[in-house]
């Protein structure tokens, strides 16, 4: 101002939104600080409630995260899909493989709520679905999960899906069940049995890791009690109808644009809730 110089005054407000945007960035990598939040990360969606909806909110969301990885030139692969029947998936597994993955998308993990005009219902009435989100850290080689082989069933089955070379024609899909707690991963996305069993067991040992973690986690809230702050199960809304809002109940963080949150723009939701995440860590055990 004191130099009459708007040329040089446009360049440092543009350089001071820039410092800004990396400022917050690095404000929240400070934030994740988790054992496993610098692993890359395996993220699950299952349709829930809702039907035929249910099933197409579960391929929007894969879309979604698919986007938002791609936007930050993050690699993905799928390692499993089951359609449903008339459109959509039942679920979908794929991981993300960056750093800090897991810790950035853990707090994506939760049910997702969408309510618009069905565009399966020839009366054009208002639905409302769900679909669960579960994000869990990618396995290292260092890691000390080992599953006696007796622990372990493994199922394997003709591969399903829209088409592809050897798809539908050898029995190189596979179902591994860990018996003693009931969980079961399915891979049908690689080309040879052997390699989505190594798939499978990588997924198994990844999500016990998680279930160890959570049952350590379980302990310590035990002794401060466990008080659901929201309504029932969900922790974010899609309302596409009759208005146009994204909310999470967690962080109260909303957004008018759902058609961009789900080409993938949900850096705002993401930092909000790892910020959230991390009051919550530092919250007093009475608060």
């Amino acid at each position: 101002d004191e130099e009459d110089d708007p040329e040089t005054l446009e360049l440092a407000v543009e350089e001071l939104a820039s410092v800004k945007k990396a400022l917050s960035e690095l404000e929240i990598q400070t934030l994740l600080a988790g054992e496993y939040d610098e692993r890359e990360a395996v993220v699950t969606i299952r349709a829930g409630a809702g039907g035929v909806d249910a099933a197409d909110f579960a391929e929007m969301l894969m879309r979604m995260y698919l986007r938002w990885a791609e936007r930050h030139g993050y690699p993905t692969a799928v390692l499993d899909t089951s359609y449903a029947e008339e459109a959509g998936l039942k679920s979908a597994t794929f991981e993300i493989k960056a750093p800090y993955a897991f810790g950035t998308l853990s707090v994506e993990a939760g049910t997702h709520r969408l309510v618009r005009i069905s565009p399966f219902d020839n009366q054009g009435r208002r639905q409302t679905s769900f679909a669960a989100v579960e994000v869990i850290p990618l396995i290292e080689q260092d890691d000390s999960v080992e599953i006696p082989e007796n622990e372990i069933k493994v199922d394997v089955f003709r591969s399903s899906g829209p088409g592809g070379q050897s798809v539908n024609t050898t029995d190189s899909a596979v179902r591994m069940t860990h018996l003693p707690t009931g969980i079961v991963v399915s891979m049908q996305n690689e080309k040879s049995q052997i390699q989505n069993r190594a798939a499978a067991l990588r997924v198994l040992q990844s999500r016990l890791l998680l279930l160890r973690q959570e049952e350590e986690s379980a302990k310590k809230k035990e002794l401060a009690g466990d008080v659901k702050a929201s309504w029932g199960d969900q922790m974010r809304s899609y309302v596409l109808n009759p208005y146009q809002m994204v909310k999470d109940l967690r962080t109260n963080h909303e957004e008018g644009n759902p058609s961009a949150i789900f080409d993938g723009a949900i850096d705002g939701f993401v930092d909000a809730g790892i910020r959230w995440r991390a009051d919550q860590r530092h919250a007093p055990a009475d608060a």
